[in-house]
């Protein structure tokens, strides 16, 4: 959020606003959502609708023809990857900060291609 936007909301003081929040159960309607960007040698994905707590600690990525591999905060909700994985059915396991675990198996066939969204109807118990 920009400086002014902020000063609408409280008074700046020495670069800091205090913000008091709490952090709530989100239930979520409908799957959780993985959109893929990147190019040949990287992969980034929108992870969405999670619920439970909310956000994404950890998040981890398998191709068909790979183990598990760790993938790294981009920024916000994107996860990254170095790898080439194009042509790959891919597989995610989301960790959430309010420690579930959650595997994605199979969920972006190989014939996936960068800009595409899967959504995956897999309930879990919160």
């Amino acid at each position: 959020m920009s400086q002014p936007a902020w000063e609408k909301i409280d008074i700046y003081r020495a670069g800091i606003v205090p913000v008091l929040y709490q952090r709530v159960k989100c239930w979520r309607q409908g799957g959780v959502r993985f959109i893929i960007a990147g190019f040949n040698y990287f992969e980034l994905v929108l992870i969405t609708n999670v619920a439970g707590s909310g956000s994404v600690a950890m998040a981890s990525i398998k191709g068909s023809n790979t183990g598990w591999i760790q993938m790294s905060r981009n920024w916000g909700a994107n996860w990254q990857c170095l790898s080439r994985l194009a042509g790959q059915a891919l597989s995610f396991a989301v960790t959430t900060t309010g420690g579930q675990y959650l595997p994605f198996e199979n969920v972006m066939p190989a014939w996936w291609k960068f800009g595409q969204a899967f959504t995956t109807y897999k309930q879990f118990d919160y």
